[in-house]
């Protein structure tokens, strides 16, 4: 009720050398879980002899650390690991060569009494990058429970002495969803390394890239796999969190449903008892040529049955600019893109990429409205460039090595390097006409689209140093996620303006807005104090890698006390 500070903790990660960022905690009270699963060959959760560690914050780390403290005191939950903390670096092999190639970005999921995590890697770097191996951990012990090892389902639990697990298969970055019933976990997993050529991918880890694959929650045993890229090299990971929903079946009952936007702007909706499609998906033909030593996919399978967003083939008529020159050049150069549409392969060309690797939707996920029935979502319609460039051509020592836009990564163990960047005017401004993000909502009973609505304005962007001050909505890249109240509406922060906004469900008229002091890239939470009977939203505001201004902000908004 009052956001007075109770306590705080430092990690103390030892990673200062890459782009660092949070983005979520889990919470496990152990006392609420009603059937937790029985973990054998573990030593048992240590009886409580106080309130200690009663409810507990659990927290992972850029330097690959998994942590547990007590909500009410900040202190480590001393028999949890060692000291309150785990070590996730077991059984990776080499993590670190003066820039970490592993770390975790993304809040870890609390499954009664698991603790499940994937982690984050180095996009880019080498054919040689830490695996991408999910683990399960006691949310008592923190002893590892199981892992699902992409590249040896032998490895169950640690590799034997000397080994590692899998070197370089698909990681899981983001957030896994699950479901207590049916006793699944849902990974949407990543790319295989490097992102941009995998001439050298293997057949066994190739059919998890770019995926949803369900687990068993107690075993950590595959269950069903749904790809949503075949032979992914454009980047187009699973970012998104699977959102879960029962859907209507069209004869008075629901099936349990899966919804799984991608990067591409499909969105594929499974049953997630099976991976089977309930919205129909088609394969369809995509370009065929490539680099060498590479391939492409005949086909690719689209979601047919469920609307795409921002996912049309751009033409030289969506060209666009702040002024004449800005849109003559940006037509000029888009005739000059190896372009034939979606799924283009990278070459030694410069390459246009469309839908970008940045999406379609990221991270932020689906927000579901269950009195309507309504999926929200929100976009990144930015295009990318990419370019191949053959490694003996290339002074290795000026790299302009980084994990962003505009920066090339070395791909180590291939015959290339990539230059990619965004496909901007000399201005520095996207080169295809606006909306460049929406909020949208779809009908889940209908599939069909409600409503869209242009995601900000620009008054908060920095072009070429200049800031915008232009309360003009032509719609921005978002990032962060919504989330609905019964009252019926969806708040929104993750756009590129400095504002949390209220929408009404209904129409995606904007009803309120709050001003905040950064960018609050982040999806806001919502609850009802105990205490006081009030609902509350927050956001957390610390701006994000594109905003040129950065915080530490925790902000709640209230309707007024009644008099």
């Amino acid at each position: 009720d009052t956001g007075k500070q109770r306590w705080t903790f430092d990690s103390k990660p030892a990673n200062d050398k890459t782009w660092n960022r949070c983005r979520g905690l889990g919470y496990y009270e152990p006392a609420k879980v009603t059937q937790p699963l029985r973990i054998a060959d573990l030593a048992p959760a240590p009886q409580a002899t106080s309130n200690a560690c009663a409810r507990r914050i659990v927290q992972v780390t850029m330097d690959a650390r998994l942590i547990e403290i007590d909500a009410d005191t900040g202190k480590p939950c001393e028999g949890f690991g060692d000291k309150g903390s785990v070590d996730l670096t077991q059984g990776l092999g080499l993590v670190d060569e003066g820039v970490p190639y592993y770390a975790y970005t993304s809040a870890p999921t609390v499954a009664r009494n698991l603790i499940i995590l994937g982690g984050w890697v180095f996009d880019g770097r080498s054919t040689d990058e830490p695996s991408g191996v999910v683990r399960a951990f006691s949310a008592d012990t923190g002893e590892l429970v199981w892992a699902w090892d992409l590249g040896n389902p032998a490895i169950t639990k640690l590799p034997p002495e000397g080994q590692t697990y899998t070197r370089s298969t698909p990681n899981m970055w983001s957030t896994p969803a699950f479901d207590d019933e049916l006793g699944l976990v849902y990974l949407p997993t990543g790319n295989q390394q490097p992102d941009f050529w995998g001439g050298n991918r293997p057949p066994l880890t190739e059919k998890y890239s770019s995926a949803v694959v369900a687990l068993d929650m107690a075993t950590g045993r595959e269950r069903w796999t749904f790809q949503t890229v075949h032979h992914d090299i454009w980047d187009y990971d699973v970012a998104a969190q699977p959102a879960l929903y029962d859907v209507p079946d069209g004869k008075g009952g629901k099936i349990p449903a899966l919804i799984q936007l991608t990067k591409r702007g499909q969105i594929f909706m499974l049953d997630r008892r099976t991976g089977q499609p309930i919205a129909d998906v088609v394969e369809k033909p995509v370009p065929q040529a490539h680099a060498e030593g590479d391939w492409v996919a005949p086909t690719q399978p689209y979601s047919v049955g469920m609307p795409a967003l921002g996912a049309d083939p751009l033409t030289e008529q969506d060209m666009w600019g702040a002024t004449f020159f800005d849109q003559l050049m940006c037509r000029i150069n888009f005739r000059q893109l190896n372009y034939q549409g979606e799924f283009t392969a990278p070459s030694t060309a410069e390459t246009l990429i469309y839908p970008g690797y940045y999406g379609g939707f990221n991270w932020g996920g689906a927000a579901i409205d269950e009195r309507s029935g309504y999926l929200f979502l929100n976009d990144i319609r930015i295009p990318q460039v990419v370019k191949l460039v053959k490694r003996e051509n290339v002074d290795l020592s000026h790299l302009k090595s980084g994990h962003g836009v505009g920066s090339t990564y070395p791909m180590d163990g291939t015959p290339f390097v990539i230059d990619h960047k965004a496909f901007n005017s000399p201005l520095g401004i996207p080169c295809q006409s606006p909306p460049w993000g929406v909020f949208a909502a779809i009908d889940l009973k209908t599939r069909q689209q409600v409503w869209e609505r242009p995601a900000g304005t620009v008054q908060d962007a920095v072009i070429n140093g200049v800031r915008a001050n232009l309360a003009i909505p032509l719609g921005m890249p978002t990032l962060g996620g919504g989330v609905t109240t019964a009252a019926g509406l969806v708040f929104y922060a993750g756009t590129q303006d400095y504002y949390l906004r209220a929408l009404d469900i209904a129409t995606g008229e904007q009803v309120w807005k709050g001003r905040l002091p950064v960018g609050g890239q982040a999806t806001p939470m919502s609850y009802v104090s105990p205490r006081s009977g009030r609902q509350y939203v927050v956001v957390v505001a610390g701006g994000a890698r594109q905003s040129p201004d950065r915080g530490d902000y925790v902000i709640a908004y209230a309707l007024p006390d009644k008099e």
